[in-house]
């Protein structure tokens, strides 16, 4: 069993009283692994069939399964984005807010992407879902999974709360606030929560966790849905957190409040609160983002599009070289060093040409003209960066698909296919 910290122990011995040895014991065991199926890309019947794992319901998320010593991230489907991996006790949060297609949403602190991803998987690309993530390095990985996942309505921003809350007054639905915390939920899973721990550490992340909280509140309509949520189990992180914030912002509500401790459940702990804001919503004062792109550009998407794709695409957009699709009703952009993603990422503008984006093959299934369909061993090439002998009937720009399921470009010139994976998701 791992050495947990001897404060950490004093600590939930007092809390717990009679159920600290069980509470204990629990650490002796190793950690779940889950997986959550996503819907966007197949149902969950749908991945049952060709599931390379043994899946156990998680009772809290319908799309969330148990597995078993399965090396989830290796898998070819995973590449595919047809599920996340996801500790099964985190999947607790993102359900309470209840979203739906066609509202609008915010994960304030989502890096990697677990409950932000979740969220979007809800909307069914409708509606404006914006994940912030102050640290520019966890942005890009979140970035990349919402890109992987396929998620097309999303804005990934790399903003402070403060930031957030300047542009996007009483703007959202509903918010996730999954604060950084302690991570006493996390010690079995990550040999850094367990040599960071300190009573300091709990008393400072709950400090940052009320600022963080004071934001969100000012981007919430009235009406509007907050859940808070850690995966620690310290009280001045979890229940005092709230009660200090309800006691200073009484227009808002408690409708739910829950800890699962990891004796209790099977999974690492979390905690989670759901609130609710009152008073009368009024019109928010974000402005629409005008779609804007010149002529050229557009001429050149267009012709792209005409030759290589089934599916049309709107309301263009040029960030720098690179076009977009913004989402239907996208809110005006904070400025382009503090978006990494915006819809979805067309392409690159090159001189003369497009050159399509990864992000393009992964958002809508068999989008692509031209299909070059691989099997498993193919499949797997493919995400090495290997050249693969291709149909010679296939000319140009082509979709790599395994099980009818993208996996990236490739461009087909006399029976070879060049591989356009980017580099960085190779295997």
């Amino acid at each position: 069993m791992i050495e947990l910290p001897s404060k950490f122990l004093d600590r939930m011995k007092v809390e717990l009283g009679e159920r600290f040895e069980n509470f204990l014991a629990s650490y002796a065991r190793p950690p779940y692994k889950a997986i959550r199926i996503n819907t966007l890309k197949i149902s969950v019947d749908g991945f049952k069939k060709i599931s390379p794992f043994a899946l156990e319901p998680v009772p809290w998320e319908n799309c969330g399964f148990y597995i078993d010593g399965e090396k989830a991230g290796k898998n070819l489907y995973h590449s595919a984005g047809l599920y996340y991996s996801q500790e099964p006790s985190a999947m607790s949060a993102a359900p309470l807010l209840n979203v739906k297609p066609y509202e609008r949403v915010l994960d304030m602190c989502s890096a990697p992407g677990g409950k932000g991803t979740q969220l979007a998987q809800k909307m069914q690309g409708k509606g404006v879902i914006v994940l912030n993530e102050v640290d520019y390095s966890r942005a890009k990985i979140l970035s990349r999974n919402v890109e992987r996942l396929g998620i097309t309505n999303a804005l990934v921003t790399n903003c402070s709360p403060g930031e957030i809350e300047r542009y996007f007054p009483e703007y959202f639905d509903k918010i996730l606030v999954d604060a950084p915390c302690s991570g006493e939920g996390m010690f079995l899973k990550e040999a850094a929560a367990l040599t960071e721990w300190s009573p300091q550490n709990v008393s400072a992340c709950a400090v940052r966790q009320a600022k963080i909280l004071a934001s969100a509140k000012k981007s919430l309509k009235a009406g509007g849905l907050l859940v808070y949520s850690t995966c620690t189990f310290a009280p001045e992180e979890d229940e005092i957190q709230i009660e200090n914030f309800l006691a200073d912002n009484p227009q808002f509500k408690l409708l739910e409040m829950h800890k699962y401790l990891p004796d209790e459940i099977k999974g690492e702990g979390h905690f989670v609160a759901l609130m609710v804001k009152g008073g009368e919503s009024g019109e928010s004062a974000v402005k629409p983002q005008i779609a804007s792109c010149n002529k050229k550009v557009e001429t050149l998407w267009r012709d792209f599009e005409k030759r290589n794709l089934t599916v049309k695409f709107e309301n263009l957009h040029l960030i720098r070289n690179n076009l977009y699709s913004l989402p239907a009703d996208c809110p005006l952009l904070p400025s382009e060093r503090e978006v990494l993603r915006a819809g979805v990422c067309l392409g690159e503008i090159k001189e003369d040409r497009i050159e399509p984006s990864h992000s393009l093959a992964m958002s809508s299934e068999c989008c692509g003209a031209q299909v070059f369909e691989v099997d498993e061993n193919q499949a797997v090439n493919y995400l090495r960066g290997l050249t693969l002998d291709c149909p010679n009937e296939l000319k140009g720009w082509a979709l790599v698909t395994c099980c009818g399921h993208s996996l990236g470009w490739c461009k087909c010139v006399n029976g070879t296919a060049k591989n356009h994976l980017p580099k960085g998701l190779r295997i």
